[in-house]
């Protein structure tokens, strides 16, 4: 049988797969438990170096020295994400700010001869409504009252604030996080500027086959499809947040609100990029200008929110990434679930990038590796062949 354009082929010895290989799995697990942050950091940047690849050598097709090139494209990235990281923190923190001073002003300013609050104005309206909508045995305005006058005297400015000094600071550790990346960044660009010499030395140990990609671009072409998949994930979630924000301005319940349902979209939509938390994470602007408009607009911006992230996270994550990585949309969910049990929200964040680096990985070596047959028949089964003397045995006739 002709061997042409057949892969090398690797073949496992039994007593490696019954010994070493476990003892293999043994050695990872106590090496990820006792440099756990060390590994995670190095997958992390491996990724990084993974994904800008292709850009650094589409420079270098536009002869650009490659060193060159990863410094331009370092340098870009590292532009661009302080500045979306310096202006989302600006704007988060200035509008809560003012949501706070709304908030404390709604349950402690007094208005008019009466010396009501706005609160103590909005129970009143609502037990009016109620009594012309044939609900008077509903009553609310004794009850509502009440509770205005525990949160007034428990000091709401004081709650305010600490809401604030918490939004200052994680602004602040978003900073100190930033120092904390130099690190990530040092590995990643040792990593992309011998990425072509590694790459040359893999395909001389295991040449692709004619019409296949070489492992590392097999792999690039992995993380590239799971990039089209998170564009389109953060398409389709900033969009329904910004209709259903547009919806609840077009309807009463968000005044104001259709001029900034295209801004608060957008801000869903990059932020879609961390899972699990990233709708909440994008409905705090929209939230606190609900909270500004009226504290009654918060909780109809809050339930929309509940509801895109029981969608996101349920149906439209295991579906488009699912398509996007050739994953059965189980294996995405429990990838994620995996990601976040194991090292928390960075490990969300790059499961799904590692799930489409190992399918690359395995799909490379499928039929590059074969484990030794456990069965005693065939060559290198070790058997010891045996003879057996047939014995004839005759049948008395009676």
């Amino acid at each position: 049988m002709s061997t042409v354009g057949r892969p090398p082929r690797i073949e496992v010895p039994r007593w490696i797969q019954l010994v070493g290989l476990p003892l293999l799995l043994v050695l990872v697990w106590v090496i990820a438990t006792a440099a756990g942050h060390v590994v995670f950091l190095f997958l992390v940047a491996a990724l990084v170096a993974l994904l800008l690849d292709p850009i650094v050598r589409g420079l270098q097709r536009a002869r650009l020295p490659r060193g060159l090139s990863v410094a331009v494209v370092y340098l870009s990235f590292v532009a661009a994400l302080a500045l979306i990281i310096v202006s989302v923190a600006t704007v988060v923190v200035g509008e809560t700010k003012t949501a706070a001073n709304r908030f404390n002003d709604y349950f402690t300013n007094r208005h008019g001869s009466a010396g009501q609050t706005s609160a103590d104005r909005d129970v009143d309206r609502l037990q009016r409504w109620l009594n012309t909508h044939h609900l008077k045995s509903v009553k609310v305005r004794e009850r509502g009252h009440r509770i205005v006058r525990q949160v007034r005297q428990r000091d709401v400015g004081k709650y305010t604030d600490r809401i604030v000094t918490f939004v200052e600071g994680a602004a602040l550790s978003i900073g100190k996080t930033l120092f904390s990346v130099v690190l990530l960044f040092v590995v990643s660009i040792y990593m992309l500027l011998d990425m072509q010499r590694f790459g040359r030395a893999i395909d001389r140990r295991y040449p692709p086959r004619p019409g296949e990609r070489p492992l590392l671009r097999s792999i690039e072409h992995s993380l590239a499809s799971y990039v089209r998949g998170q564009v389109l994930l953060s398409l389709i979630i900033g969009t329904s947040a910004g209709i259903g924000l547009w919806t609840l301005a077009a309807v009463g319940l968000l005044p104001g609100g259709q001029q900034y349902a295209l801004l608060f979209g957008a801000l869903v939509a990059a932020t879609e990029v961390i899972p699990y938390l990233g709708p909440w994470l994008g409905a705090i602007p929209p939230f606190t200008y609900a909270l500004v408009v009226h504290p009654l607009s918060a909780l109809w911006v809050a339930l929309l929110f509940l509801a895109v992230h029981q969608i996101e996270g349920h149906v439209v994550v295991p579906n488009v990434m699912g398509s996007a990585l050739r994953l059965h949309p189980l294996l995405v969910i429990l990838g994620l679930a995996v990601g976040a049990e194991v090292y928390g929200l960075p490990g969300a964040l790059v499961a799904l990038p590692l799930l489409a680096v190992a399918r690359a990985i395995w799909e490379f070596f499928a039929d590059r590796i074969k484990l030794e047959p456990w069965s005693g028949s065939g060559s290198g089964s070790g058997g010891v062949p045996v003879e057996v003397e047939l014995v004839e045995t005759r049948t008395l006739r009676t």
